[in-house]
């Protein structure tokens, strides 16, 4: 129950001592409650190798990162997760170091799904999917940047169309988007991108500084859905992989919470946290309760994923 609190509902040392210390009618020490995830985390460490080898080898994976702070000093967490398994790894470094210490991406032979961020695109032998949460709000800032202009409005609609597309087609049970389906809504996509790159030609005049002609923020914006056409479009060419990046975010998101209620004073802690929340948000996905779950981690018998295919 300790575990639980200080890990799933975010409840501070003190206050989880004083909830027990009511529930319990028994005296219950804060340095007992302090003490209890570093008694847990070691008994997750078959858990922790099975579920970072699951999701090494699924089908589709979610990958994210994000910055928090741990001893005072800025880290990254990154995730790896899928709608069955979620694993993570906090790392001084963002970037491709990082990747490679997590060991998720190398030798990943699935589809990565994530937010097009340059490290991960450097995995080439790697299928990407694109996250179309973030086009589409990029999309929403060039309708208000450029009001008179249809193109950007247009990608939206036709990205949400597909997506409906999509979801229609996994609800019948369908292995693909029927052509006379998917090949109109693909040739919208391109003529409205295509308008939007007539309407936005790059800039060939150099930086005052040297280097590169600087692009505006809404050419960027359509170099990289032109260049990564395929990845942003993933979705509607393959029905196993989701429309955004949500999952990663969900996944994520919730550290987020224990840094504003409690945080970490040590990047031990910070670390023996995310292996305990690690199991726990693995566990729920699967429909195995909590508590229990717990419980047989901790007496010697943690629950394991066993089929990535399937997770």
């Amino acid at each position: 129950m300790a575990a639980y609190l200080l890990t799933y509902q975010h409840i501070p040392i003190a206050r989880a001592a004083q909830l027990l210390a009511d529930v319990l009618g028994m005296n219950v020490s804060t340095g007992w409650v302090s003490s209890v995830l570093r008694q847990v985390a070691p008994a997750l460490q078959p858990f922790t190798d099975a579920v970072h080898d699951a999701v090494r080898r699924a089908p589709v994976a979610h990958f994210d990162e994000t910055a928090l702070r741990a001893a005072g000093v800025r880290w990254w967490l990154h995730s790896a997760s899928t709608e069955k398994l979620t694993t993570y790894l906090l790392h001084p470094q963002r970037g491709r170091d990082a990747i490679d210490a997590f060991g998720v991406l190398p030798g990943f032979a699935g589809i990565a799904v994530h937010d097009g961020w340059h490290p991960y695109r450097t995995y080439t032998e790697v299928v990407h999917a694109l996250c179309n949460a973030h086009h589409q709000r990029e999309l929403i800032a060039a309708t208000e940047t450029h009001p008179d202009q249809d193109w950007p409005g247009l990608l939206i609609g036709v990205l949400d169309e597909l997506n409906v597309a999509a979801h229609t087609a996994r609800d019948l049970d369908l292995p693909e988007l029927p052509a006379e389906v998917l090949h109109p809504m693909i040739t919208r996509f391109d003529k409205h991108l295509a308008d939007g790159l007539n309407l936005h030609p790059r800039n060939h005049i150099g930086h005052p500084q040297g280097g590169r002609p600087r692009q505006s923020t809404t050419r960027a914006l359509l170099e990289r859905l032109h260049r990564h056409r395929d990845d942003v479009l993933r979705f509607a060419f393959d029905l196993t992989v989701p429309f955004t990046n949500n999952q990663a975010e969900r996944d994520i998101r919730m550290t987020k919470t224990q840094l504003k209620l409690a945080g970490w004073r040590t990047t031990t802690g910070a670390t023996t946290w995310l292996t305990v929340r690690s199991y726990i948000s693995t566990t729920r996905k699967n429909g195995v309760h909590t508590l229990t779950a717990l419980h047989n981690a901790i007496t010697g018998n943690p629950w394991l994923p066993t089929n990535p295919a399937t997770t």
